[in-house]
């Protein structure tokens, strides 16, 4: 039950989902939530998951046009049946029938899924005795009941056009499962095949692609922590840069005082900048693992309780996912980071120019950089003139 709870959560109102909608990135909100963080977009437009922040098009009609997630409705109603609440739950048809407040109502003990009433065990056997409703399929409730049983007892799903036709057909052409008369009407031209011989395939390739999802986990985590260190060792050489010019200008605080306010501001904008790179760097990392996360929670839920409707109407979408996860994001996010090393670079003589007498800052993005500063620093700019076509010619002789 406590997993069930984990996976019906809304992550918006983080309340049982109501009207489950499910989106590319296989991330589900209630309606009325996502409607809610997606007030101001009109049909078309960008919204990004607010999970993810993957984006998607909202549809023509509105984000009322997003796809139901079926697989997650039907979860929704395992757990409202194997719960505790269900119990004390009062027989729909005794209550129809009650003709007074004092009239007698057992507690419900099963639930017909066609009818969508609860009936106790007088009762159901009266519904399973008639004519109109002897093939109703009835599940049992309550705690005792395990969900995995429900799953394997829930019937298949109907079409959302022909709700009297069973899903049974998978369209290879359009990536869709559909009911006979969906294939008679609009796919009788198209590659189609029987959902059960396909379901080994389909399992098969959700299993690959789950598995190179949750592969990146681990990555994800060991990146972030280095993202960690990489902001805490920065901060440090900030640290030790403004001692040093603290030290650097207590002997001459008169003169440099103006001048040791400016070098801190600087060195603050610099601190300040760096760490919004690597922040933003984390965030897009920690994205990315509960991106992965979520994927790989969602298709084991489906791998292990899903029917083979559920799975066939899944895999499409969560394969195109799981391509979209398994780039190298992580990559080029690091790539676009880079390594910034602080330098403050102090002079040893005094001068009339406070720059020259306390010294200055430099942000290192390369050895190739320090080097020109330490030649500066020590011979002057005549000197660094002299050479630096030499440097150069070294410079580009190495990053061969």
């Amino acid at each position: 039950m406590k997993e069930l709870a984990d996976v019906t959560e809304c992550s918006i109102c983080t309340e049982v989902f109501t009207d489950p909608r499910v989106l590319p990135c296989v991330h589900t909100y209630c309606l009325k939530c996502i409607q809610g963080w997606g007030k101001d977009k009109p049909p078309g437009d960008k919204l990004e998951c607010p999970i993810c922040r993957k984006e998607f098009t909202v549809p023509e009609n509105g984000l009322q046009g997003l796809p139901r997630d079926f697989f997650m409705e039907k979860t929704l109603r395992v757990r409202e049946l194997t719960s505790v609440e269900a119990l004390s739950t009062p027989c729909n048809m005794c209550t129809y029938r009650a003709t007074s407040e004092a009239a007698k109502i057992d507690p419900a003990t099963t639930y017909c899924l066609q009818c969508q009433e609860a009936f106790c065990e007088t009762c159901a056997t009266v519904h399973r005795k008639q004519k109109a409703t002897c093939d109703h399929k009835v599940l049992q409730m309550g705690d005792k009941v395990k969900p995995e049983d429900l799953y394997a007892q829930y019937p298949r799903a109907n079409c959302d056009k022909h709700v009297d036709e069973a899903l049974e057909i998978y369209c290879n052409e359009c990536r869709l499962v559909i009911c006979m008369m969906c294939h008679a009407v609009n796919h009788s031209s198209h590659k189609c095949s029987n959902i059960q011989e396909l379901v080994d395939e389909f399992r098969k390739q959700m299993a690959i692609d789950v598995s190179g999802v949750a592969s990146g986990v681990d990555k994800c985590q060991e990146t972030l922590q280095n993202l960690t260190t990489e902001k805490k060792d920065f901060h440090k050489q900030v640290n030790e840069a403004e001692h040093e010019i603290r030290e650097k200008t207590k002997h001459l605080k008169q003169m440099i005082d103006r001048h040791e306010e400016s070098l801190l501001a600087e060195l603050k904008s610099i601190n300040q900048k760096r760490t919004k790179e690597i922040e933003a760097a984390y965030d897009e990392v920690e994205c990315q693992l509960t991106a992965r996360q979520s994927y790989t929670k969602y298709v084991r839920e489906i791998l292990e309780k899903g029917t083979a409707y559920d799975i066939a109407r899944a895999a499409s979408g969560l394969h195109d996912r799981a391509d979209e996860l398994t780039s190298d994001i992580i990559e080029r996010t690091l790539a676009d980071l880079g390594h910034a090393v602080v330098i403050f670079a102090s002079s040893n003589f005094v001068t009339d120019d406070v720059k020259k007498t306390i010294g200055e800052l430099h942000v290192q993005l390369g050895k190739f950089i320090l080097l020109l500063v330490d030649i500066f620093s020590k011979f002057g700019i005549t000197c660094l003139l002299l050479i630096f076509p030499l440097i150069i010619t070294l410079y580009l002789w190495t990053q061969k």
